[in-house]
């Protein structure tokens, strides 16, 4: 995270009234530590399982080692994938052997998430030693906020802190309901998480630049209307422009928008001329036959997209002002890519949004897995003022929606 820009966050005590580590006594205490270590996987020719990035593992680290570091006893709580039940495929070993790499300390994978053969482990625990329970999905109480599955947990541990930013747009056992039963505070990246997304929430320097980009305007028309109200300029790119350009009556040739993607933007559409921001689609557009690397491709000069042709990139000239409009900003927030960035030939508009984005003498945010995944690609994260891990979670707070597990937390 840079420290050498202006930012201009006000206190996380003054505006959430959160308990952070300074609140809680860990020194010989048994705590179970929330985390969001639902991190890609890729399968072997051999059956097992690697990961394929260990950010979210990085990320959680700051917190483990502090809590260590004062003598906690760490029981770390986390989900990964969406198992039916209890799957191997689902295990979390391979987390926790690369944790145990990271830390150079060993890391005790429980056989289970509770019950009679996890007990005895974290008794067992001395200051400073890390047991890991299974995917806490593999319980059905998890996603339905089971009080049993709650007390279960709770009586794992003396205390609970939840550093699983990613996660606290659910009301889950692990992350909401357990908070209740035992003293809690937030960790290092859940406090970062909520300091670095409520400035641009309360005070973003302006001019504020939205960048949305991806797909299911749908499931987004929210952010874009919340953004048309508070931020100065809406940058939409990707697959998310095409409902836009297609209810404004442009042809999209073999691109495809979704039947619930059009009415919703059509919707946004009727309420711009009333918004506090500027609402900006693509001018030009990259085009091809089919979404492939080596596909035949060109740059269209306009928005209307022949018989047969797909959009799968902002064009230069959409770019070019959309990294101008960065580079003039007080503060920037951005989710989804501008276009098919994972094959190099539509990947210009997301690389010179994140180029503009990391050269910005700017407050910047980004957020949203493919989001991170570009900036990773690109080396540019270092360069941003906040990567965030959330994606539902980053986008609920920034419209100002209370988040359960986040809530749970509060004085």
């Amino acid at each position: 995270m840079r420290s050498d820009r202006n930012d201009p966050r006000v206190s996380l005590r003054a505006m959430t009234r959160l308990r952070t580590l300074e609140d809680l006594d860990v020194t010989g205490e048994r705590v179970l530590l929330r985390v969001d270590l639902n991190v890609p996987l890729r399968d072997e020719p051999d059956g097992t399982r690697l990961l394929a990035d260990d950010t979210r593992i990085r990320a959680a680290l700051p917190t483990i080692e502090e809590l260590r570091g004062r003598g906690a006893k760490l029981i770390l709580v986390s989900h990964l994938g969406r198992p039916h039940g209890h799957e191997e495929r689902f295990s979390l070993r391979p987390v926790a052997a690369r944790l145990s790499q990271l830390t150079g300390a060993p890391v005790t994978l429980a056989p289970a998430v509770v019950g009679p053969d996890v007990e005895p482990l974290a008794r067992a625990l001395a200051p400073g030693e890390m047991l890991m329970l299974e995917n806490v999905r593999f319980e059905a109480g998890e996603t339905a906020n089971d009080p049993r599955l709650s007390a279960e947990l709770a009586a794992l541990a003396d205390r609970y802190v939840n550093d699983a930013f990613g996660a606290a747009h659910r009301a889950h056992a692990s992350t909401e309901g357990v908070a209740h039963l035992l003293p809690c505070a937030a960790g290092r990246l859940m406090q970062r998480e909520i300091e670095s997304l409520e400035a641009l929430l309360h005070s973003p320097p302006r001019p504020l630049v939205a960048v949305l980009g991806g797909a299911k305007v749908a499931e987004k028309i929210s952010v874009v209307e919340h953004f048309l109200q508070q931020a100065d300029s809406v940058l939409i790119g990707g697959a998310m422009s095409l409902p836009f350009l297609a209810a404004q009556g442009h042809h999209l040739g073999a691109s495809t928008v979704s039947e619930h993607d059009l009415p919703a933007a059509q919707r946004v559409l009727e309420t711009v001329a009333g918004a506090r921001g500027a609402l900006e689609l693509p001018e030009d557009l990259v085009i091809a036959r089919e979404c492939t690397a080596d596909a035949e491709r060109r740059t269209l000069e306009a928005v209307d997209v022949p018989d047969g042709w797909m959009v799968l990139d902002i064009g230069p000239r959409t770019a070019a002002r959309f990294a101008a409009a960065i580079s003039e900003a007080g503060s920037v927030f951005w989710n989804g890519p501008m276009g098919v960035f994972e094959l190099e030939a539509f990947a210009h508009g997301t690389r010179a949004v994140a180029e503009a984005l990391a050269a910005a003498p700017a407050l910047t945010v980004a957020g949203g897995g493919e989001t991170v995944q570009a900036l990773c690609d690109y080396g540019l994260q270092q360069r941003i003022s906040h990567v965030s891990t959330g994606g539902g979670a980053t986008l609920e707070l920034l419209q100002g929606r209370s988040l359960p597990g986040v809530q749970a937390l509060q004085e």
